[in-house]
């Protein structure tokens, strides 16, 4: 069941890796990223739990005897395995009892409820975790530049090929698979229908909480304002007033985890590094949908819309390279953070390797501003305390155009339309 028309993800490498590594791997994302179509390139045997001529029987098998469902080529794929919790741990009984690699991939839209799963799956079960497709795997980005040799202090060149009209249009398409290589407005609609499914549908069955469709919405029409920022429940709880809605702090709470739990949501957490100093460091995550075509759909704008709002825009675009980055870093084995101290210094993006290299980007649409972000991750630079860890192994500015280089004071310019993994 290979899909003839598939484009590549760097998912795709990821999963073969880990299939080499582990008895089992656990693929988790967003409804509607790509998660079954990737699987498939690389299972020999597919399960489909949501297939509506099969679903009961495949319940009822899994009531009765679930190590039935396991059976076939591997690796097999349990689509949805969810839907039948105790697949999970079936799949940890039969990788311990075969006590072979790259048995089973499961993918799942949703988190399990605490209870659902006897066992964590622990050392037999690895998990990986997938989004929506970067600019370089839409075909958005020229690729010129890439993540990792930034680590390897590779001289950056390259020029981004997106003018800031089609900037916006990627934002607001997002990188949903149906939605890339479609006409405009089809690959528009896509985050439209994403939403509504998550607000009407989706968000109440999640853990069977009926939720009002209204107030979902408005928390993420909040949220979507709020983007790329630190916004606490209480500022949320403020901001929905405005909209003449009224959530308590604990409904909100709710949401937000239901909303976790589809993977909707994407917090972006603080970097907490060894500093000279005793600064301060703010330790609050910012706030991101897992693609910013989200946002755009909950503001009820468009690309057109964006070009008359550019500092809704701005906020958009950094969630837009966040989003790129933990694609990219998960390739290389890194987490993206945020940077913040009390003085006000900050820093849009830190990558973090595994291995104690980092890097830091401060995200500017435009080319205005480049020399004050750059003056920024100069002094961010100054404050860490390299007896305790490693410098940086590049700063750099992220743009939405314009050409990719190294400055003279070492700061890197990397336009996001020009990288890669």
């Amino acid at each position: 069941m290979k899909k003839n028309n598939y484009r590549p993800r760097i998912a795709d490498s990821l999963l073969r890796e880990a299939l080499r590594a582990s008895g089992a791997i656990y693929i988790q994302g967003p409804k509607w990223c790509g998660k079954t179509w990737t699987a498939l390139q690389q299972a020999n045997s597919v399960l489909m739990m949501q297939d509506p001529d099969q679903t009961a029987n495949y319940m009822a098998m899994a009531e009765a005897k679930p190590s039935l469902l396991l059976d076939g080529a591997v690796p097999r794929l349990l689509d949805e395995w969810q839907m039948a919790p105790v697949l999970w741990d079936a799949v940890r009984f039969a990788v311990d009892r075969r006590g072979a690699q790259g048995q089973f991939i499961l993918t799942g839209s949703t988190k399990p409820l605490d209870g659902d799963v006897m066992h964590t799956g622990t050392g037999r079960i690895a998990r990986m975790r997938m989004r929506t497709m970067s600019l370089f795997e839409s075909g958005d980005s020229t690729g010129q530049v890439s993540l990792a040799s930034l680590f390897s202090g590779a001289e950056p060149e390259g020029i981004a090929g997106l003018d800031v009209e089609h900037l916006a249009f990627v934002t607001a398409r997002g990188g949903w698979p149906a939605a890339v290589g479609a006409d405009e407005g089809v690959g528009l609609q896509q985050a439209r229908n994403y939403l509504d499914a998550i607000v009407e549908t989706d968000v109440s069955e999640v853990d069977g909480m009926s939720r009002n469709p209204a107030r979902v919405r408005a928390l993420m029409r909040s949220i979507a304002r709020n983007v790329a920022g630190p916004a606490s429940v209480a500022t949320l709880c403020s901001d929905i007033a405005g909209d003449d809605e009224s959530l308590s702090p604990n409904t909100v709470r709710s949401y937000l985890k239901a909303l976790e739990r589809l993977f909707v949501i994407e917090d972006q957490p603080a970097w907490m590094p060894a500093l000279r100093s005793r600064t301060v460091l703010r330790a609050t995550a910012k706030r991101h949908f897992v693609d910013p075509s989200i946002a755009v759909a909950a503001l009820r704008t468009s690309p057109a819309g964006l070009l008359k709002d550019f500092n809704t825009f701005g906020f958009l675009f950094e969630s837009l390279c966040v989003r790129d980055l933990r694609i990219y870093a998960q390739k290389i084995g890194g987490d993206v953070c945020h940077y913040r101290d009390e003085t006000g210094l900050e820093a849009d993006a830190v990558v973090a390797l595994h291995d104690g290299r980092w890097g830091a980007f401060e995200v500017k649409m435009g080319q205005a501003r480049i020399d004050e972000a750059a003056a920024n991750l100069l002094r961010l630079k100054d404050r860490i305390d390299e007896r305790k860890m490693n410098p940086p192994s590049f700063l750099a500015v992220m743009t939405g155009n314009g050409y990719a280089v190294r400055r003279k004071d070492g700061v890197c310019v990397v336009p996001l339309p020009c990288l890669k993994d």
